[in-house]
Order: C-alpha cells, then structure tokens, then sequence
C-alpha cells in the first residue's frame, strides 16, 4: 500500500553532515529516508521539514534560505525518482503514474520573525505545511515542550539510543498564540498552507482549534495517554482535531512512544505504535490518523531502522488486526483527502 510521511528531518541532516564535512546527498545515503529506498518502497508522497533551531544560528531565515537551497539541488538531482509536490493536482498525478513525490514543510514558524510577507514568500517557495512553533516562544505562541538547554537531543544521532532526553521540559507553558499568530493562521488557509500544531502548546492548540475553518494536522505527535509527554496529543486534542477533519501522523520516537527511563532499553517501537494508534482510533476514530515517523530527527531504532521497513510495519498492524482499508487509510488515504485540496 502507498504511504504518505508527513515529517522527516532529512534535508536538515543532510546539510549538518556536510557541515562536518562528510559526503551526503538525498539520492542514496546511511540516513533513514533517501530517494532511492522511497521509491522502493511504495511511498507517495514524503514530506521534507526544512528545520531551523532559532538558537543555533544568528540569522533564521537565511539558515532556511541555506536549507532550501539543499532542498531544490538534492531535488534536481533526484528527479527520476521524485516529482515536486505543490497542490492536490501534483500529488494526484503522481499517484496516476505511479511516481513518489516531495513536498517541502518547514519546522520553526519563528523563522518568518512575525513577517507576513515572508509567510507568502514560503508558500511562493512551495511549503505546503508548516509548524507554528518549535522548542522554543516566538511571535506566534508558546511551544508545548520548551528548550531549556543549549543544545536540545531532536536530531538524529545528538543524542545515544536508550538515554533520556535533557533539556525538555514536561509541562506545557499556559501561553498560547499570540495575535500574529493568529493572523498567521488565518493567512495560511487562505494561501492553502497546511497548519501544523506539533511542537505547540496546549493553549495553543485549543486557539488553532476554536479559530480554524479548514482541517489542521499533528504532523508528527502520538497520544498522551499512552505516553505522558508534553509532545503528544490529550484525548480531547484527538477528538477536536478529528472533527476538524484533521490528521496526526505517528512519531516514531521512542521518547514519544514510550518514554524509557534513562539508561533503560527502548522498548519494541512497532508494538508501541500500535499501541497508540488503537487508543487514537478508540478515541478519534481512523478518519484522523496517519504516519508521521520523524525520521531522521531521532535515534534510530532497531524495529524500524528506515523507509525501507514501512511495508514490514504495514504487515505488523495487519498482524494486529487492522483492516487493509484501515492501513490503507492511515498510510495514506487520510492524508491525500487533505493534501487533494491544495
């Protein structure tokens, strides 16, 4: 069946490699996702954050100018096996020829600094999704798990497999969007931007909520009453973004699925996405649940190593007892209603 990821950090990685100056490129790599092993595997459509840590550079939208500039060179090159991604007429010829396609998102609405006008240069760019926030406040809301350290362990390898994650906070902050954020908001819709509300505050999203007209997205946030952390959605979260019509994508890190204590061993990622995904059925019903794997943006795990393994994880909720039009529907289908409307 045809997966859609709403999330990786791949462009991201890629840039901080070549940084140390190693050899890396979308086409073929070591990462999790590459072009290559996309095509194989069956997806339609992946999703590409452009990730900016505002802390971590002086000038924001230029560290996102340099991202992009990856993003459309690593594309070019790999245009045999992947077709750009910018509305729902895009998405739906690739999946009449059969072809994967790319859209481009971007991680960190701070990076527009509160300016409008670099929101409608994004979408001039070809972002079809973006979060409002990261770790970190910015001129449009709080964020749901605040940065407290230098350096906070998201991205792959920054932090060892099993350990715990410093530097995060588990209470949400009270404060949500802020009126430029709200303008944000209704200026998407009208670009047709997706609003993603992963990484935002609970106030926060209760605002996307009560003021949205259009369905939003979770990109890349599991259930909080499976796994209590900040990060994940409230039952009530799942039930309003379900009937908005929106989709929250399964995140596949272990911090996120499970939360081990530090030192311990990260339990079976496949068994505890299944986990989450039937408390997010029981509770929103199917209709709002899609994949979101963070890949390339966390450790990685054994169980689910890459791109490679999404037709394995498919088996494995088959396995478990959902439907094929179950997995068809969260691999995909949930997703394409949405993107179709761009």
């Amino acid at each position: 069946m045809p997966v859609i990821d709403l999330h990786c950090d791949t462009i991201s990685e890629i840039l901080a490699r070549r940084r140390r100056g190693e050899i890396c490129a979308l086409r073929e790599n070591r990462l999790h996702v590459d072009a290559r092993r996309l095509a194989e595997s069956g997806y339609l459509l992946q999703c590409f954050a452009l990730f900016v840590d505002l802390d971590a550079c002086q000038d924001p939208w230029q560290e996102l100018q340099e991202l992009y500039g990856v993003y459309r060179q690593e594309l070019d090159d790999c245009r045999d096996l992947l077709k750009e991604v910018r509305c729902g007429a895009d998405l739906k010829r690739c999946r009449a020829e059969g072809r994967t396609g790319a859209m481009l998102t971007v991680e960190e609405g701070g990076v527009c600094g509160g300016s409008l006008e670099r929101l409608e240069e994004l979408n001039r760019m070809g972002v079809g999704m973006m979060t409002l926030t990261w770790n970190y406040p910015n001129e449009l809301g709080a964020p749901g798990q605040p940065r407290r350290a230098s350096r906070i362990p998201e991205q792959r390898g920054s932090r060892p497999e099993g350990g715990s994650p410093k530097g995060l906070t588990e209470a949400a902050p009270q404060g949500g969007l802020t009126d430029r954020g709200r303008e944000f908001v209704r200026r998407m819709e009208e670009l047709g931007m997706i609003v993603d509300v992963s990484h935002l505050s609970d106030a926060g999203f209760w605002d996307v909520a009560q003021m949205s007209r259009k369905p939003f997205v979770a990109s890349h946030s599991n259930a909080r009453a499976v796994c209590p952390c900040a990060r994940n959605l409230t039952d009530e979260m799942i039930r309003a973004l379900a009937l908005k019509g929106g989709v929250m994508g399964l995140n596949f890190c272990q911090y996120f699925l499970t939360g081990p204590a530090s030192g311990q061993e990260s339990p079976g990622a496949v068994e505890a996405l299944i986990a989450h995904a039937r408390h997010i059925v029981r509770v929103g019903g199917i209709g709002c649940l899609g994949i979101g794997s963070d890949f390339d943006g966390i450790p990685t795990n054994r169980e689910l190593p890459g791109a490679e393994k999404m037709g394995e994880l498919q088996e494995h909720f088959r396995a478990a007892g959902f439907s094929s039009r179950q997995i068809d529907m969260m691999f995909s289908g949930n997703m394409f209603n949405i993107f179709e409307d761009l």
